[in-house]
């Protein structure tokens, strides 16, 4: 199902509209979304917590409900900035463990995360993981990325769906026989496809919507176990 990464119609990153900006219209729509961030439960909780996200309790629930983690796992995290996932994960695994975190933005470095900044459409960031990895299968491949959002339907869901293509080629390529991917998948044109791909590579997937992700988005997290090899 994976795409060619050179010949992609998506990139990852919407392009910029080139409508004039309502300053006013745009002010107001910030001020909303800092009231709504500041006043979210989960944000308080990360600050109390340490964790750098409230991804982070998106991340532990799934691990209470479906025992994703144990000592000495190896773990890929795409998406990875600013590190709510890999915190969690590093905890999980322990020293004995290993986490491979990468991402097109900065991440402040993680104890226990070896981090790869860089655009994961590009073979030379996906050939980078590959080398940290060397021979050693994979457990865990996790996958939060998301596309840059215009607004627009039409562009946003093939961009997303394109990542997490690019999540499962990678997931292929390294996980071990009975191996574990969750990726975020926003739900709309291909998410039905991509369902079916997983269920044949995969002996048990299931949809999750953690009580941290937010009630309006279209996002859900598909969870597949079990890896055919």
């Amino acid at each position: 199902m994976a795409r060619s990464r050179t010949t992609s119609p998506a990139s990852g990153h919407a392009p910029a509209s080139k409508r004039p900006a309502d300053k006013g219209a745009a002010s107001k729509t910030s001020k909303g979304w800092l009231k709504e961030h500041f006043d979210d439960p989960y944000v308080q909780r990360s600050w109390q917590d340490g964790y750098r996200s409230r991804a982070s309790y998106k991340l532990l629930e799934l691990d209470d409900k479906d025992r994703l983690f144990r000592a000495g796992m190896t773990v890929v995290d795409l998406g990875a900035a600013p590190g709510g996932w890999s915190q969690v994960a590093a905890e999980k695994v322990g020293a004995e463990g290993v986490v491979i975190a990468s991402d097109l933005l900065e991440m402040d470095a993680l104890a226990g995360v070896d981090f790869i900044q860089g655009d994961f459409t590009e073979d030379e960031i996906l050939d980078a993981i590959l080398a940290a990895l060397g021979e050693r299968p994979v457990d865990l491949v996790m996958s939060d990325m998301a596309p840059n959002m215009s607004g627009m339907a039409a562009i946003d869901q093939p961009q997303a769906m394109y990542l997490v293509e690019l999540a499962l080629d990678l997931a292929g390529q390294t996980l071990r026989p009975g191996g574990t991917f969750l990726a975020k998948v926003f739900q709309g044109e291909g998410f039905d496809e991509y369902l079916k791909t997983l269920r044949q590579r995969f002996t048990r997937v299931v949809t999750r919507k953690p009580g941290a992700s937010r009630a309006r988005s279209r996002e859900v997290y598909l969870l597949a176990q079990g890896f055919r090899g």
